[in-house]
């Protein structure tokens, strides 16, 4: 059996997850939120516990006897949540982590997509990068998911870029990164303290087409 806890389980690409993992018997989920009337359903193999992320002693409590972390975090304040999910995972002896950022960080997204990507949320990047630094500095088995401005088409495609590399693409869906992430806790070994972009194909321009 493996023991996944989700972090920010009623965000929309956690939907996915939560959904693809009640599929499988030998995983048992444990859905970390602050409002659980939020939780559109709760899976047979799944448990709720309500509870703010900056509480890191509470924190601790919900990690142990967890062997993957996936966080599906975001507000101004998520150097300081990234800063008590590695607190708590080191208290805790638990290693694996997934967590999902924002392209842009590393300012990796080329050319006029870029530009335009700072314009609209270079200044909310600002302490994305920060919980970036935060994760790398930290000795936790992580994965840092970077994905494109994202849709709710229905389209599993994905590619992925490394750091150091730059990013491809405008947009990805929901669901593709949700199964990304499912693929990560299925083969835990994926991916060991990488950060990845993540974009759907063949998608390349100067702005999402949405915006």
């Amino acid at each position: 059996m493996t023991n996944v806890l989700i972090l920010g389980a009623n965000g929309r690409i956690a939907r996915f997850v939560v959904a693809s993992l009640s599929k499988q018997s030998d995983i048992s989920q444990t859905l970390l939120v602050r409002d659980a009337s939020k939780l559109a359903e709760v899976p047979d193999n799944a448990r709720v516990i309500t509870a703010d992320v900056l509480d890191t002693a509470a924190l601790t409590d919900a990690v142990r006897g967890q062997d993957i972390v996936y966080a599906n975090l975001t507000g101004d304040d998520i150097d300081e949540q990234a800063q008590s999910v590695v607190a708590a995972m080191d208290s805790a002896g638990v290693p694996r982590l997934i967590f999902v950022l924002a392209l842009g960080i590393y300012g990796e997204v080329p050319g006029a997509f870029g530009e335009w990507n700072d314009r609209m949320i270079g200044t909310e990047l600002r302490v994305f990068a920060k919980a970036a630094e935060v994760l790398e500095a930290s000795d936790l088995d992580y994965t840092i998911l970077r994905p494109a401005w994202l849709d709710d088409a229905e389209d599993a495609s994905y590619e992925i870029t490394v750091k150091g590399e730059p990013f491809k693409g405008t947009v990805v869906a929901r669901q593709a990164v949700g199964d990304l992430i499912v693929e990560i806790i299925d083969e835990p070994t994926r991916h060991s303290r990488a950060s990845l972009g993540v974009d759907r194909p063949h998608t390349d321009g100067d702005k999402p087409y949405f915006m």
